[in-house]
């Protein structure tokens, strides 16, 4: 998903300027500062590989037609590891080893279990190349990548040999993205980073509760729900498709130490659209104070759900409560693996102070994106 430049990393939260946001509260703002230099995508590396095989592999007719076929009936994408079952061809054979390969590597990239299944999937960049495709043009195979700011994208055709398209251009030639299945991946990565951080005492893997309830909070909890959310618009290149996100909510926990929720929001995937999603963000019974704060997030294929974890509960657990709420956006900033401030950056927006009775519009603090939230009432059956 396209998002503005970023040109800022996080220090420390007690390094940082204060922002005065009214009524007396303030809270620490990330200081601009050039960004590192991106990091080499393993992820982006291997979907290239994988990419390269199959464009190899489509000399095979039968396997050609399979995969017209397969991307005509789910224009989504269509898992990439399956194409070759039941083909005894040489080049089937070769792609079913290579996909397979390339799953396991991508789930190991992003700190997931090797169980999930084909996490590579396939599709025609564009509906309007279907009709070249059904003619018998001969297709290239590209990858979606994870950098929205190239100015080129690398394909091959069935020889293996590479095509530098124009990145800003829809190619008139047919084109197969490789491309992961972020919502498979989100999915099991919210797990996993709920898992992780209650493993290293900065979350909960299970809703949590007063120790002594009062027969109000015995008969449901206070929640804070999204009626609304967009982010800011900016151009989608053609290889490109929806994001997956998700966010951390960050408080203090009912023990008093630092925890973190997080949210998958998978309906959150273009830049520009305004979604209705009815969702509950935050579960105040599993807080101490009436304040949290939310980081969103985007799984742009290299995220690495066990590395995330690490990094959030290295910093988060050397916070102590001071009997009072403290901010701990920039806290979360901080944890973030450098390479993720770039020009594909994984941050997406932020929201401090957010209230068990805040409702309304609340705008970002990047100014990249808005919510409406309202207080609801989740009460037992």
């Amino acid at each position: 998903m396209s998002q503005s430049r970023l040109r800022r990393a996080v220090v420390a939260l007690t390094a940082l300027p204060l922002l005065a946001l009214g009524a007396g509260q303030a809270v620490a703002a990330p200081a601009p500062t050039p960004a590192p230099a991106p990091a080499a995508s393993k992820v982006t590396a291997i979907e290239d590989e994988a990419a390269r095989t199959l464009a190899a592999s489509l000399t095979d007719p039968a396997l050609r037609a399979r995969l017209r076929t397969a991307t005509a009936e789910t224009p989504a994408g269509t898992e990439l590891a399956p194409l070759a079952e039941g083909l005894t061809g040489t080049a089937a054979r070769t792609l079913a080893a290579a996909a397979a390969r390339a799953d396991r590597s991508v789930a190991a990239a992003k700190g997931l279990g090797a169980d999930l299944g084909p996490l590579l999937r396939v599709q025609l960049a564009d509906p309007s190349m279907r009709a070249a495709l059904d003619a018998g043009a001969a297709p290239l195979v590209a990858t979606a990548g994870t950098d929205e700011h190239a100015r080129t994208v690398r394909a091959y055709d069935t020889a293996g040999r590479a095509h530098t398209l124009d990145a800003r251009t829809l190619p008139t030639r047919p084109v197969y993205l490789v491309d992961l299945d972020t919502a498979k991946a989100l999915t099991a990565g919210i797990d996993l980073l709920q898992r992780e951080l209650a493993a290293r005492g900065v979350g909960s893997a299970a809703p949590s509760a007063p120790s002594a309830p009062t027969p109000q909070a015995a008969a449901g909890w206070w929640g804070t729900k999204i009626t609304s959310v967009e982010v800011n618009d900016d151009e989608e290149p053609w290889f490109k498709g929806a994001a997956e996100m998700f966010s951390l909510v960050s408080g203090f926990g009912l023990d008093g130490k630092v925890r973190v929720d997080s949210v998958a929001m998978p309906y959150l995937q273009y830049d520009g659209t305004v979604y209705y999603p009815n969702q509950i963000l935050v579960n105040w019974s599993n807080y101490k104070y009436n304040l949290a704060d939310v980081v969103l997030m985007e799984d742009d294929g290299d995220t690495n759900y066990l590395a995330l974890a690490q990094a959030v509960a290295a910093v988060l657990l050397t916070i102590a409560d001071q009997g009072a709420y403290i901010p701990l956006v920039n806290a979360v900033l901080a944890a973030l693996p450098s390479s993720w401030w770039t020009d594909d950056p994984d941050y997406v927006e932020s929201w401090y102070t957010l209230a068990r009775t805040s409702t309304g519009r609340l705008n970002g603090a990047r100014g990249n994106g808005w919510m409406t939230v309202e207080p609801y009432w989740v009460g037992q059956l």
